[in-house]
């Protein structure tokens, strides 16, 4: 019989290197699950911009760019997108991400006890400052590509300042969109296709009322995706009153409203670029919704509130590849 001491329960869950490696980058990154004692201030800032939310929108003005048929590989029309980028990523969903944290404080205290304003990592007045310098920041920056671009009338200036508007009522009272399931996970799915699709469109081309249509169409697949956020927030919602839509049908109802506004959506595009005879596209198109559905049954739809981030992770990638088809679909037929 061996005489090795008896494993201690405790180890299990002890955290590993590994772990905690994983804790602190879901952190910088405003992922759920997120480590705890971060002290340096600029890492907490950038928590408080939750980079991981970036990436949609970067994408964004990537798909815009293809629609317009205007954009090159010179270097001009390079640095362009990055600074547009830059734009639409980092200093304004920055500055939507961090309003919607001073808002969301209460919240956040119930849900994730461990962001940076419920944790005490950063005071108030120093978010405030961060929400005054990212929405300047992006100003400048857009009225700055307005002019690169030679527009006589600001267009992306006007869509930067639109944006802020749907940011800051999406978050603040009275009016605090997200209140409401239905118009405010809109609001939020539009922001994160429509707007960047039409700075990127605007800055390579002109932008015109059937792309803005069609990316109000697309963002209903963006509702879709703002609804798996909602399934992590539940109980702080249902305890504030918030009105999202897991809380208003029930986590089975709402995983498949989710489900069927990301597919049948993005067929309904499918459907558009055939009737511009872009049949190649939309077949592309509709190559990269079966994924999605295959994602759909193997992980959302069995438990959403446990594979919600796992069903992002391994379904989102095939939803922004279908973006960026429909955008080359559209700069191809010269819409």
């Amino acid at each position: 019989m061996s005489d090795s001491p008896a494993p201690n329960a405790s180890d299990s869950t002890k955290p590993t290197p590994e772990t905690n490696r994983s804790a602190k980058t879901r952190q910088i990154l405003g992922m759920k699950g997120a480590a705890t004692g971060e002290t340096s201030i600029w890492k907490i800032r950038l928590q408080l911009m939750k980079p991981i939310t970036w990436i949609p929108l970067i994408w964004g003005v990537i798909c815009g760019a293809a629609s317009s048929g205007g954009y090159t590989w010179s270097l001009e029309d390079v640095l362009k997108s990055a600074v547009c980028m830059l734009l639409s990523g980092p200093l304004m969903t920055g500055y939507t991400q961090t309003v919607n944290e001073y808002y969301d404080r209460e919240i956040d205290a119930i849900n994730e006890p461990y962001r940076p304003i419920p944790s005490g990592a950063i005071p108030l007045p120093q978010v405030i400052a961060q929400i005054v310098l990212l929405l300047l920041g992006g100003i400048g920056v857009a009225y700055v590509l307005d002019l690169w671009a030679g527009h006589e009338f600001p267009t992306i200036t006007c869509l930067a300042l639109g944006g802020a508007f749907l940011a800051y009522i999406y978050s603040a009272p009275p009016l605090k969109l997200k209140q409401n399931g239905w118009l405010g996970t809109y609001a939020l799915g539009s922001s994160y296709i429509a707007l960047p699709w039409w700075t990127g469109h605007a800055l390579f081309g002109e932008l015109n009322w059937t792309i803005v249509i069609l990316t109000l169409i697309y963002s209903f697949a963006g509702l879709g995706i703002a609804i798996v956020n909602d399934f992590k927030s539940i109980e702080g919602d249902r305890q504030l009153g918030l009105k999202s839509l897991p809380v208003m049908f029930g986590v089975t109802t709402a995983a498949w409203i989710c489900v069927l506004t990301i597919d049948l959506f993005q067929a309904g595009i499918a459907a558009y670029l055939v009737s511009i005879h872009e049949n190649l596209y939309a077949t592309i198109l509709m190559l990269l919704v079966i994924p999605q559905i295959t994602f759909q049954d193997m992980y959302f739809l069995r438990d959403p509130l446990k594979n919600d981030v796992k069903y992002q992770a391994s379904a989102q990638p095939f939803l922004v590849l279908g973006m960026l088809v429909a955008g080359l679909a559209l700069g191809h037929a010269g819409i």
